[in-house]
């Protein structure tokens, strides 16, 4: 694995959310100095408030902030493999990140699965954060109405609410609500415009050695405050049952084992899952514990990519144990658990082996659609 890798962290968020005044705020931060951004249009970024310090072609200019921004004239990998060249022969600085600006209706898994799925950008550029960005005044109604802007939300390692002055605080509120029950994994921040951004954003992420354990531990609080299913009353005196952690046919859930997993047996359930239902993922994130391995086992993707598991030095709070935290579109969370401990005997039947498992357990991963 090359161990110089540039992270490539991507911002994203709906039409008017926020998410270009937050890179502009971001860029001009000295730490972030030694940042390249890829956007689509010189003139979204508003690129007179930086002051541009030279033009070095068509498509890329330097920031007076040290920043180097370039534009997408084609496809992504292009405009990468670009940047990467530029860097080799000295035309353009060194960088040390990248940041991807998406279109406000752009769902972030193809960027992903561009950067994962290519064996040439693999090699050089490594996933970072996925950053969406969500105002108070529109952020319920675009969820509501728009399946990109809930992707978007789903797929988010960080979610950053924006325009709290524009909107009631109980509007504040009820956003920040949602939000954590759709994707309770993602860390969440309330950014005014008064606020300067925390350049972390862009600076740690899961590659990060020094932060890796407490990203981990946040992703497992996260987990163990999912609600699942609560009784709610409504005036005309009837309960109903109400789980939080959905929205529609989009829910999250967690899957546990106490015992230790087989890498094999869990893999092999894993790429069927995705290999069946890799378009209903839209987020997955997880701790694994694994026969004959000392730490615990870092897993995460974004619908039919699995990125490089990580290792951690020890377990978070010193709690052993497998907790993977799915966010899906459609799937059965029940379902979904079975399966999980047919294949990888662990739950109500730890002996049974995985080609003993029940037809429906099997079909579930197994069926093309």
């Amino acid at each position: 694995m090359n161990a110089a890798r540039v992270t490539t962290h991507v911002l994203t968020g709906f039409l008017g959310a926020g998410k270009t005044s937050l890179l502009r705020r971001l860029l001009v931060q000295p730490e972030l100095g030694d940042t390249a951004v890829i956007i689509n249009e010189f003139g979204e970024i508003g690129l007179d408030h930086l002051l541009v310090e030279e033009t070095v072609g068509e498509d890329v200019v330097l920031l007076k902030s040290g920043c180097i921004c370039c534009t997408v004239r084609g496809d992504l990998k292009s405009a990468l493999v670009a940047l990467m060249e530029r860097r080799r022969l000295g035309t353009i600085p060194p960088f040390a990140r990248i940041a991807i600006e998406t279109t406000g209706i752009a769902d972030p898994a193809p960027i992903v699965a561009t950067l994962a799925a290519d064996p040439m950008l693999r090699h050089h550029f490594r996933i970072g954060n996925i950053v969406t960005v969500v105002d108070v005044p529109n952020g319920l109604s675009n969820i509501e109405a728009y399946p990109e802007s809930l992707r978007q939300v789903a797929a988010a390692d960080r979610l950053v609410v924006t325009k709290t002055d524009l909107a009631s605080n109980e509007q504040a509120v009820l956003l920040r609500a949602r939000l954590g029950a759709l994707n309770p994994t993602a860390e969440m921040v309330t950014l005014t415009e008064a606020m300067t951004p925390d350049a972390a954003l862009l600076l740690s992420d899961i590659h990060d050695d020094d932060t890796r354990s407490m990203e981990v531990a946040r992703w497992l609080a996260g987990a163990a405050e999912m609600g699942g299913d609560h009784d709610h009353d409504h005036p005309h005196g009837l309960r109903h049952r109400h789980d939080r952690n959905r929205h529609g046919d989009i829910r999250a859930f967690v899957l546990k084992a106490d015992q230790a997993l087989s890498w094999p047996r869990f893999a092999l359930w894993l790429s069927m899952l995705l290999n069946r239902h890799g378009n209903a993922v839209l987020r997955l994130k997880g701790l694994l514990e694994l026969e004959g391995v000392d730490g615990p086992v870092v897993v995460q993707g974004v619908q039919h990519l699995i990125h490089t598991p990580l290792h951690l030095k020890g377990w978070p709070e010193g709690q052993r144990g497998t907790r993977i935290v799915i966010i899906a579109k459609g799937l059965d969370p029940a379902l979904v658990q079975r399966s999980f401990e047919a294949f990888n005997g662990v739950g109500e039947h730890p002996s049974r082996p995985p080609a003993a498992a029940p037809q429906d357990e099997v079909a579930f991963i197994t069926t093309s659609s």
